[in-house]
């Protein structure tokens, strides 16, 4: 019998590209708790001992840029030189600029608006682009199971360095899981890779004896057996790490971000960017959607694609895709989705009350399959059921 093989990746707080993500959200979220009507797109780059903070930012708030950064990386655990940059003695540069009249134009007075004067119509998405959502059965999350087991390593790792169970990591590292399908059931882990930055001082079989059992502990042991393969620090070493190691840039793990590559992304990046961003906010309300179908169990897997323009309110175009796991069409599905949701963003914003400073915690370990999220939610399952009653089972 001929299975199949699929990986995902997560990425630790420490990895530069992800503190560059914390940065930008710790930014909007310090704007957007004092003024929710701000606009953001904020940008970071980071290298050895630098830090640039780039973008367009339109609020009435005073914003402290570099005070909020280095709280950002002391968060994250850089608080010392020998860890090849520190909170304390890096440089910051700012290039802030508002944002263009020309975007702002269609986003605060829709085309739709100017004929429908429907206050919903007036928000026009900030951009053009489209966006994905996926759900499956996969994980009590409805998330699929490598990319969860990756970010479970990887907030393990970061969980350890921080109180100190582990005291020779440092903040940079990755976890990748490659988990083994029949058709489309997960039954084992067939690979684990962790790169995990450490002081020179710690014998690697100490190490590697170490991060195993970390990684025991995520992994359930029914997808582990004598024939999982186990990589840890494939090069033999890895003292030197974070921005010193590598640089770092706002939006550059987007797929480890969503769902760790199980689906498409429609290419725009999360960190830094208010809700009035389609490519953040209806990719949150994709979320939504899928979950609370594959929830309500319409079907067992879930993809929609949703598409916009900018200076537009209602989406221009809806895919859906069940894999053939529906007892509906995927054309009645899509109506079930525009009888129950609004993918308008005025609705994404209010259905999922995203004007508020919770984006922080999206830049770690994902933005999807955690609880606290209000994307997560599977509140509308009842409503969907409702719509679905009296539809003839197609399939």
């Amino acid at each position: 019998m001929k299975y199949k093989l699929f990986t995902s990746e997560s990425i630790t707080i420490g990895h530069p590209d992800k503190i560059c993500d914390q940065i930008s959200d710790a930014v909007l979220d310090y704007i957007i708790e004092k003024d929710p009507m701000a606009r953001v797109a904020c940008d970071v780059a980071v290298n050895t001992g630098l830090v640039l903070v780039m973008g367009e930012i339109t609020t009435e708030c005073y914003v402290d840029i570099p005070k909020i950064v280095r709280e950002t990386i002391k968060n994250i655990g850089y608080t010392d030189a020998k860890f090849g940059f520190d909170y304390n003695s890096c440089a910051v540069l700012t290039s802030i600029d508002e944002q263009s009249p020309d975007i702002a134009m269609g986003v605060l007075n829709s085309s739709e608006y100017k004929q429908s004067h429907d206050p919903a119509d007036m928000m026009g998405a900030g951009d053009q682009g489209m966006v994905f959502g996926y759900a499956c059965q996969e994980t009590p999350e409805l998330m699929p199971l490598a990319i969860m087991l990756a970010h479970g390593i990887t907030d393990k790792l970061a969980e350890y360095r921080l109180n100190g169970k582990l005291p020779y990591l440092r903040p940079d590292g990755k976890a990748q899981v490659t988990v083994i399908y029949d058709k489309d059931i997960p039954i084992g882990v067939d690979a684990v890779v962790v790169s995990a930055q450490h002081a020179e001082e710690i014998d690697r079989k100490t190490m590697e004896k170490d991060i195993w059992n970390l990684v025991t502990e995520v992994i359930p042991s029914k997808y582990l057996t004598k024939d999982t393969k186990f990589y840890m620090n494939p090069t033999g070493r890895f003292v030197i790490g974070g921005p010193q190691g590598d640089s770092g840039l706002t939006g550059r793990k987007i797929i480890a971000d969503t769902y760790g590559g199980y689906c498409p992304h429609g290419g725009g990046a999360f960190s830094g960017k208010d809700p009035t961003k389609v490519d953040r906010s209806a990719a949150y309300m994709a979320r939504y959607i899928c979950k609370n179908i594959v929830a309500a169990d319409i079907a067992r897997k879930c993809q929609i694609e949703i598409s916009y323009a900018i200076g537009k309110a209602s989406p221009i175009s809806l895919c859906v895709d069940t894999f053939n796991t529906s007892q509906y069409s995927d054309s009645q599905i899509e109506d079930i989705i525009k009888a129950v949701f609004d993918l308008r963003p005025y609705g994404i914003i209010n259905t999922l009350d995203l004007r508020r400073p919770i984006y922080s915690a999206t830049a770690k370990n994902g933005h999807f399959g955690k609880k606290e999220f209000s994307w997560e939610r599977t509140n509308k399952v009842d409503d969907i059921l409702q719509a679905a009653k009296g539809l003839k089972k197609e399939i």
